[in-house]
């Protein structure tokens, strides 16, 4: 079984985060090009200050507040809103080793973001939140056939020789309001929303959704953690 080193930066700005999935990113990317296979994974949790980011292929037209930052990253996907109480997670994965005793040449991008979305449905469903997929539409949403779809977890990815990085931003506890600078990944018809909100408006215990996050990546990607 793969191994998963668990990373938990706690609040972190952004740009110290991405520097840090960089880093670890080459490291695997060094593994793989020796054919070693030495290091673990990295599951990286963190929060961070109130920051927007534009994938690559992102339109800036998306930010409707002119005075706020925004990062322009090496990710997938548009515009989005990064702040406290959401769990953004950056997994380090080399999909060429994932699943081996299933799939002995690893998983391709298609099926990573599909698990990825799956670990989400999974741990929103332990707590009686119904999520699904939205065909075209990367990421998890609510009431997809329905004029109140809303999204309530966000992903964006990079792959560079079999080599992830990025990936997902949960609302938990998120201050909503904030989204409303931005078409949120480019969508004007489609609302946000969090675990928070629909769940009544208690807050929802961080640390809980964290743990139950690590077991739906163990059970999706088939991993085994390892202590830091």
């Amino acid at each position: 079984m793969n191994k998963v080193e668990i990373i938990n930066l706690g609040t972190l700005d952004y740009r110290s985060a991405w520097a840090l999935q960089t880093q670890q990113m080459e490291a695997l990317r060094g593994e793989r090009r020796k054919c070693s296979d030495t290091l673990p994974n990295k599951l990286i949790f963190v929060e961070h200050p109130h920051v927007y980011t534009l994938g690559k292929n992102g339109h800036l037209e998306n930010m409707l507040a002119r005075d706020a930052e925004v990062v322009c990253v090496d990710r997938g996907g548009d515009i989005t809103y990064h702040g406290p109480g959401q769990w953004v997670v950056y997994p380090i994965f080399r999909l060429d080793t994932l699943m081996e005793n299933e799939l002995p040449q690893g998983i391709g991008i298609k099926e990573y973001i599909f698990r990825l979305e799956e670990v989400i449905i999974k741990t929103l469903a332990v707590y009686g939140i119904n999520s699904e997929r939205l065909e075209k539409c990367t990421g998890v949403w609510l009431e997809t056939e329905t004029p109140r779809v809303r999204k309530i977890c966000a992903m964006g990815v990079r792959c560079s020789e079999h080599v992830t990085m990025h990936g997902l931003a949960l609302n938990v506890n998120t201050d909503l309001t904030f989204f409303t600078r931005i078409n949120p990944c480019g969508f004007t018809d489609r609302g946000v929303t969090s675990m928070q909100k629909e769940l009544g408006g208690e807050s929802v215990n961080m640390e809980e959704v964290r743990t139950e996050l690590v077991r739906k990546f163990c059970e999706m990607f088939g991993l085994e953690t390892v202590a830091l």
